[in-house]
């Protein structure tokens, strides 16, 4: 009997004695410093700007610009607010003060000079370097008559659409 109780005895310090071995492996074991999560850049796609472009007190035209602009996904994280609204605002006064356009003719910009200052007044007016980079996916120049002609046929095509999704002009075909 006494020995029977002397290994149940020896049972329990084996275990106690391991439990707190492994314990103490397992706690150093998370004392080892983690590798920071490297994260990358985020990118962004922007609406369709549409600037006018003013000449002689009216409309000449348009610049319709696509932007992308890459950002610091740790400091997107970060910020209390969305840098998508002053990156646009920054665009369009960018592309409204400087627009080259002279009786429907668009001159060259300066598109890498045009995309610094977009990111450094958005990151300045941010009070934070979140844009890296802001990337063009198109620039294009519409003249005032061409915008008149394309917004007069938007309506009488939706108005089509409309009617062939409702049925109507099959319903007339058949009385």
């Amino acid at each position: 009997m006494i020995k029977l109780v002397i290994i149940g005895l020896w049972v329990c310090a084996a275990a106690l004695g391991s439990s707190y071995a492994a314990a103490q492996w397992a706690s150093g074991a998370s004392a080892v410093e983690e590798e920071p999560y490297l994260e990358g850049l985020e990118y962004r796609k922007l609406e369709l700007l549409t600037i006018p472009m003013v000449g002689e007190g009216t409309i000449q035209g348009y610049v319709v610009a696509k932007l992308v602009y890459t950002a610091d996904a740790a400091v997107l994280r970060e910020m209390s607010v969305e840098p998508d609204p002053f990156v646009v605002d920054e665009a369009f006064r960018e592309i409204y003060t400087n627009g080259q356009v002279e009786f429907g003719k668009l001159s060259k910009y300066n598109l890498p000079e045009m995309a610094l200052a977009i990111k450094n007044n958005a990151n300045e007016r941010l009070n934070y370097e979140v844009v890296q980079d802001i990337l063009l996916e198109g620039l294009n120049y519409i003249d005032r008559e061409e915008m008149s002609r394309v917004l007069k046929a938007a309506p009488a095509q939706q108005v089509e659409e409309d009617k062939s999704e409702h049925g109507e002009g099959q319903d007339a075909a058949k009385h």
